[in-house]
């Protein structure tokens, strides 16, 4: 009698060029090999992200308060800069440049607050 061949269930097999991972370790490009696709992100990345984010707020702070500050000063139109050029000193000194350069910096100074209040290290990668 002729053997009967039984059909086997196909499997897919990998794409051409990629390689299994065993479980619990990750690529050169960091994606891990849980299943899961996210990538692993190492305690130096966290902690860049982290300084990066402080730097961030503190900048926005010195530059807030300073855009807040300095156009009341009288040091803001007589400079050496604007005396040469006397139509753009009289564009500087008016109250409106000086309250936008002001509400400039309060905006600045809640972005960066904004940042420091909503930072979550759930939404670092």
């Amino acid at each position: 009698m002729a053997d009967r061949i039984t059909p086997q269930p196909h499997t897919p097999s990998p794409a051409i060029g990629t390689r299994r991972l065993p479980p619990g370790t990750t690529d050169a490009t960091g994606t891990s090999s849980e299943g899961d696709g996210s990538p692993r992100v190492t305690a130096a990345e966290l902690w860049l992200h982290r300084i990066s984010v402080l730097l961030f707020v503190f900048v926005c702070a010195a530059v807030g308060v300073l855009l807040v500050i300095l156009p009341w000063r009288p040091e803001w139109t007589d400079n050496r800069f604007l005396l040469s050029f006397p139509a753009l000193r009289t564009l500087v000194a008016s109250g409106f440049f000086r309250g936008a350069c002001s509400g400039l910096g309060i905006l600045d100074i809640w972005v960066g607050f904004w940042e420091a209040i909503h930072y979550h290290e759930s939404n670092f990668p």
